[in-house]
């Protein structure tokens, strides 16, 4: 018993360390869902959208999700369609920085109002921001800091450096390949392996 108990407890710890820790799901137009009398455009306001997000569109039978390109979305046309989603609770993941478009297809919808335009930024895109400035703007003038590492030539390097971790390190993570967590999956599985064994 205690050692069903200790594999359910390590089954449980690798889940948690694969899934996604930044993702957010955005169930669009809240609790309207995807409908029709609903401003998108005002939705979308204020709200982040980044990579490792999801868009959760929830609607009736009537209405359809359509991703389509630019152009589409402002002539309101699904003939050709990216992808298209009739199944009434769509989750589309937002792997890639940029804009995306949505309309209904159903006819004179979108034209009613039934389109939404998503920006996506990437995943680290505030986190490298924040940490990299304090470092770089005391490095010319402050005494305390470590000059050698930060003198003029390598200045616009250490943000750069900075970035470039974590930034790596926050996409991986939120796509679900963090060498950390994968660490854990496999050191769980040996775990589970020796109690199996005992």
């Amino acid at each position: 018993m205690a050692g069903a108990a200790v594999i359910a407890g390590l089954v449980l710890l690798a889940a948690a360390a694969v899934s996604p820790a930044y993702a957010t799901d955005h169930v669009v137009g809240d609790a309207s869902g995807w409908t029709s009398g609903v401003d998108y455009t005002t939705w979308t306001k204020g709200k982040t959208f980044s990579v490792g997000d999801n868009l959760v569109f929830q609607y009736s039978a009537m209405h359809t999700v359509a991703e389509v390109s630019s152009a589409d979305y402002s002539a309101c046309s699904a003939s050709n369609s990216l992808q298209s989603y009739s199944d009434q609770n769509t989750k589309i993941p937002l792997t890639a920085p940029g804009t995306r478009y949505f309309i209904c297809g159903t006819p004179g919808h979108c034209s009613g109002g039934m389109k939404l335009a998503v920006t996506v930024s990437a995943a680290a895109a505030t986190a490298p921001a924040a940490s990299s400035p304090p470092a770089t703007p005391g490095t010319p003038g402050d005494d305390d800091d470590t000059p050698p590492a930060t003198t003029t030539p390598s200045a616009s390097t250490p943000p750069a450096t900075t970035a470039a971790p974590t930034t790596r390190s926050t996409s991986t993570s939120a796509a679900g390949e963090d060498p950390l967590a994968i660490g854990v999956l496999a050191g769980a599985a040996g775990l589970v392996g020796l109690a199996l064994m005992a």
